[in-house]
């Protein structure tokens, strides 16, 4: 039985690059013949949200041939009052101890709440009881996980604030098999469980700060298997870093061409441009390649560090001549040799200045 995972969609309009992105993972649930589709907290940005987007979720979250559960997150945690109907697929877990059941599958889910330490520690044992080793346990949880390395930024925009931590000792002696975890955007990650289990962050299915960098991923498994890399076609931030060298025979817009057009076309692009540009022998000044770089990239690029300088004073400079020469007659690696190709062109620049 496959299931496919996935948290902080964090919706805000109907049609826009996360609504798309929500359209896009019901289409590969369908193309993955998924059972189950799980959403581990913040599908809305906030409440209003909620209000303003249910009709339409109702469309989306119905007919599609499985089941889709969520939880509440820090972000929609008042977005799921008590009746509201949210599409005849779709299954709320508001209640620790009211499960969603399929065939051999138990699916618990722990909605946020603003506590930490002991009182989440006996919400979780309070499970304890209702987890047979018959069936496979599910818990989906929406908070920061301690024992791993995060930075606050890798959590969106949340600030200082501890958001229901965890750590992978609380569900030592419990027969959870897989903690379905969301809160965490940047990547996707999975840490083992004492039990044997797993504890995975999908990270967010598109990008939802500059932050999260590089493409989409979720979790598609089958039940008693590991979790699973989903590489998607959804929309993402992408680092592009270009060091132009003007020893080499390429011409700059070229190369920058080049970058570009390996980039997914779903990218939007955060550039840097460094190194340095020998506009005698090329014929395009500072102020024109970025000009042509602007042309490059144009309703593709969200942000743009122009780092790159034009030495071609430098480069016909005959002290910086005659270095080049000794250096070339040295018996050192092509790498050693450009090191200290840029050690010296610094030293010249920063002479001039």
């Amino acid at each position: 039985m496959k299931i496919l995972h996935t948290a902080d969609i964090h919706l805000r309009e109907y049609g826009d690059d996360r609504w798309q992105t929500l359209q896009e993972l019901i289409e590969v649930g369908k193309r993955e013949k998924i059972k189950i589709f799980v959403i581990s907290g913040d599908l809305f940005d906030k409440g209003i949200d909620a209000e303003n987007l249910r009709p339409k979720i109702r469309e989306v979250f119905s007919h599609t041939g499985f089941k889709i559960v969520l939880i509440p997150g820090n972000h929609d945690s008042d977005s799921y009052a008590s009746g509201m109907y949210f599409g005849e697929d779709t299954v709320i877990l508001a209640d620790l101890n009211n499960p969603f059941k399929y065939k051999d599958v138990r699916i618990w889910g722990i909605p946020f709440e603003p506590i930490e330490g002991e009182k989440i520690l006996n919400k979780l044992h309070s499970l304890a009881n209702n987890l047979t080793s018959d069936k496979k346990n599910i818990l989906l949880y929406h908070g920061e996980l301690l024992d791993a390395f995060f930075s606050r930024r890798d959590f969106g925009d949340e600030g200082e604030e501890r958001y229901m931590p965890v750590k992978i000792s609380y569900f030592k002696d419990l027969k959870i098999n897989y903690v379905l975890a969301g809160h965490f955007h940047s990547s996707f990650g999975v840490r083992r469980l004492e039990n044997g289990g797993y504890f995975v962050y999908p990270g967010s299915p598109i990008s939802i700060t500059k932050r999260e960098t590089g493409r989409r991923k979720v979790n598609i498994f089958e039940a008693g298997k590991p979790p699973k890399e989903y590489l998607l076609d959804t929309p993402h931030f992408e680092e592009v870093i270009i060091k132009l060298d003007p020893f080499k025979d390429k011409n700059p817009i070229e190369v920058v061409k080049a970058h570009v057009k390996r980039v997914h076309p779903e990218a939007r692009i955060i550039l840097t441009i460094k190194g340095y540009i020998n506009s005698e022998k090329t014929k395009i000044s500072e102020s024109e390649l970025k000009e042509r770089i602007e042309e490059i990239t144009k309703d593709r690029c969200v942000e743009e560090h122009p780092q790159f300088q034009d030495i071609h004073t430098i480069l016909e400079d005959d002290l910086f001549k005659s270095f080049m020469d000794k250096l070339e007659q040295t018996g050192y690696q092509e790498e050693k040799k450009k090191q200290m190709r840029d050690i010296a062109i610094k030293a010249m620049m920063e002479a001039r200045s």
